[in-house]
């Protein structure tokens, strides 16, 4: 996995190791190679779709297999032919940083790599050809119309995470998490400070930021305005208390006894864990605490002895609950992050729906965008997220690997829930079966006693559609129906024992 911070390190390195550095690193989220010979269309196209993501480098002088070219002694027109495409290609104007560091090249002589830095934008940026490119993992996509409105929709959200927290300063910031986020981008040029210890007996920490460093910090995440003032992502990731500017962004882990909620004094709430604090802490926190709800089966573990294991893999709860604190809108006030264990799967439900482009009939083909890009950013730094486009694709490979059932997304008009079951499914079954009859063992599987009807409603299907899928399913021993006659208004369907 590369993230910023891996090409950020590399920069640092002497010209003799530098070239190689780069080159090793794996095109990503944030990193592009190109050769010296690329046309200044290709850069523009770059330039828009890093802008609409979450920014990221290109740079110049690398060939596509990984060998250190350089620029070239003669590169004078090409170098006017690129900085065109910074300055007069991409509308309105990216901002970013074009600078030359030296190396050497393969063959051992001296050169030099052009550097492009590109920031994240809160404006959708379009070429000179009115197209607009989204950056997605490694490939820079041309949108359709469709996904160039729902883009435009997006970022007007993604603003947001970076104006100003009314009144927030830097004091505000946990000092001993913006020293370890300073060691994980091994910034050379911040110099960090000791610390005595306090006199009150309060907690220390072993390495503390300069006010001018701390701005250098956040500055490189686009955490700080224009006019230095603190930001709403800033206060998220790395305030003491958030909670004090946002009362809405914090988490709750909750735990039920078998698989309903229950309402009033036939609720089933066993356990209720309340997590604040910046969002490194939240996660790490709520991490812990579903571990400790989890439910577990005794089995032979990779240690060679029988443990408790999980009955979910980890890795795809870890990734859903990731996702949800990093991407959530932290502008829909009064709503939090809620996850629910039940007996038989976990609900993990967010505020806000889906940022980008995002089919709930085919989820696995996202085109991911960051509502939250400086977010995202840092905690893919710090090693939270991978933030690589392919976290939804991750949890369904998780999920079938263990041999469980296919993860679920829904979205409400203002949330988004995503489903974990720990019920084992025949693979080979499962791929015989057709879309409908797949969807309706899920429902099935998740809701409370569900009629026909409500069946045909969920899957917005005519009811004899739905039946005749149901009589299938009864026939392999899948489902049964539940009812005291063949016309009780009451009978509902269950998966067979």
């Amino acid at each position: 996995m590369t993230t910023a911070s891996s090409v950020e390190q590399a920069l640092q390195l002497s010209p003799a190791e530098v070239g190689e550095a780069l080159a090793a690193l794996p095109e990503d989220q944030w990193l592009e190679r190109k050769s010296a010979g690329v046309g200044g269309q290709t850069i523009a196209n770059l330039l828009v779709g890093f802008a609409n993501a979450e920014g990221g480098v290109i740079i110049i002088g690398l060939s596509d297999d990984g060998v250190v070219e350089g620029i070239g002694p003669d590169v004078d027109k090409r170098s006017a032919d690129w900085r065109r495409a910074v300055t007069d290609f991409p509308i309105p104007l990216v901002r970013c940083q074009f600078q030359r560091i030296d190396c050497i090249t393969a063959k051992g002589n001296p050169d030099q790599l052009v550097v492009i830095t590109v920031e994240s934008s809160d404006k959708v940026h379009v070429n000179n050809r009115d197209e607009v490119f989204l950056r997605v993992g490694e490939e820079t996509r041309k949108l359709s119309f469709q996904q160039r409105q729902e883009l435009l929709y997006d970022k007007g959200q993604a603003s947001f995470e970076g104006t100003p927290a009314k009144d927030a300063t830097l004091n505000d910031l946990d000092y001993s998490l913006l020293s370890s986020y300073a060691d994980r981008l091994y910034r050379p040029d911040i110099k960090l400070r000791r610390r005595s210890a306090r006199p009150d007996g309060g907690p220390t920490y072993a390495d503390r930021l300069s006010r001018s460093d701390t701005k250098r910090l956040l500055s490189a995440r686009g955490l700080l305005d224009r006019n230095d003032r603190v930001t709403t992502a800033a206060v998220l990731l790395f305030a003491t208390e958030p909670q004090r500017w946002l009362p809405e962004a914090r988490l709750r882990v909750l735990r039920y006894r078998g698989s309903e909620r229950g309402t009033g004094a036939r609720q089933q709430l066993l356990s209720d864990v309340g997590i604040e604090g910046p969002i490194p802490h939240m996660i790490n926190e709520a991490r812990k605490a579903v571990l400790d709800q989890l439910p577990t089966r005794r089995a032979l573990a990779e240690s060679g002895r029988f443990e408790q294991i999980p009955l979910l893999p980890p890795d795809a709860w870890l990734e859903g609950l990731v996702n949800a604190v990093v991407h959530r809108s932290y502008s829909h006030s009064g709503d939090h992050i809620r996850v629910d264990i039940f007996d038989n799967r976990i609900e993990i439900e967010s505020p806000g729906r889906f940022p980008g482009i995002f089919d709930l009939s085919d989820p696995l083909q996202v085109t991911r965008f960051a509502r939250n890009p400086r977010i995202a950013r840092v905690c893919a730094d710090l090693r939270l997220g991978q933030e690589l486009g392919e976290g939804i694709r991750r949890i369904f490979d998780e999920m079938k690997l263990a041999g469980l059932v296919d993860p679920e997304y829904r979205q409400t008009s203002g949330s988004v829930r995503l489903t974990l079951s720990w019920v084992a499914v025949d693979r080979d079954l499962d791929e015989r079966l057709p879309r409908l009859a797949r969807d309706l063992i899920q429902l099935i599987r998740l809701g409370d006693r569900l009629s026909t009807g409500d069946l045909a409603e969920a899957t917005n299907r005519s009811r004899q559609a739905v039946l005749n899928q149901l009589r299938v399913l009864q026939r392999e021993g899948l489902v049964t129906r539940v009812g005291k006659s063949l016309n009780d208004p009451r009978a509902y369907w269950k998966l067979s024992d």
